[in-house]
């Protein structure tokens, strides 16, 4: 927990140690436990994906992806003025930092996602690259209490896993979609995966809500048909 009494943003592992964590919404309590099951041992599959690169190999991703987020934010009309949530690296993660110094430097309001309340959708505050980031539950850099609180045109959101219909298997907590579920309008939402990653299904729970396109080192690799282009 940092000073002002905030958690981490995601990946929150809480669903890893208790699958039960968030609220089935209604499924049978077995078929909630088998996808539960099932999921847990594809974030560990996934996860050694990742780690199997090496730290060159994630680079060399995280640069492809940054080039090919670039032309996917400029087609959206992403410029001065718009705000978008981007996120801190973590456990193999692509690393768009760098891309995140861009886009504020070209008047874009960069945010990083934080959990104040645990349960409950996250907030974004504001992120710079001159940002003094405090230190969260599971040691991820956050923005400090004091930063402003803001609401995304645009969300990335790193993904373990991934479907043709953009659906995103991440580390379990169930915060994003909590976040979307409760957001009015809705950022645009952009996976950032590995291509490897797809998965034919995540077997998709009632609280699950797919993101809006997938970018992978080669490029867009799954959109929402009916995805906005704008909000």
């Amino acid at each position: 927990m940092t000073k002002g009494g905030t958690y981490a943003s995601p990946p929150c592992m809480a669903g890893e140690v208790d699958p039960a964590y968030f609220d089935p919404l209604g499924v049978d309590p077995g078929q909630a436990r088998d996808v539960a099951r099932w999921r847990r041992a594809e974030r560990v599959r996934l996860a050694g994906l990742r780690k199997g690169l090496g730290q060159a190999g994630r680079a060399q991703v995280s640069d492809r992806i940054a080039g090919h987020l670039g032309r996917v934010l400029a087609t959206r009309g992403v410029g001065r003025g718009c705000v978008l949530s981007g996120y801190w690296p973590i456990k193999g993660e692509p690393d768009l930092r760098p891309t995140l110094t861009d886009l504020h430097c070209a008047g874009v309001t960069v945010a990083l996602p934080v959990v104040e309340t645990r349960a409950a959708p996250l907030v974004f505050r504001r992120w710079t690259p001159e940002t003094k980031l405090g230190r969260g539950d599971w040691n991820i850099p956050v923005p400090p209490p004091d930063a402003d609180m803001l609401v995304p045109d645009f969300a990335l959101a790193p993904c373990l896993g991934w479907t043709d219909d953009c659906y995103r298997l991440g580390w379990g907590g169930g915060y994003f979609d909590r976040t979307l579920a409760a957001l009015t309008p809705r950022p645009i939402t952009i996976g950032i995966a590995l291509n490897a990653a797809r998965l034919p299904t995540i077997f998709p729970q009632p609280h699950d809500i797919p993101l809006d396109l997938i970018l992978t080192e080669d490029g867009v690799a799954a959109t929402r048909p009916d995805s906005r282009t704008h909000r």
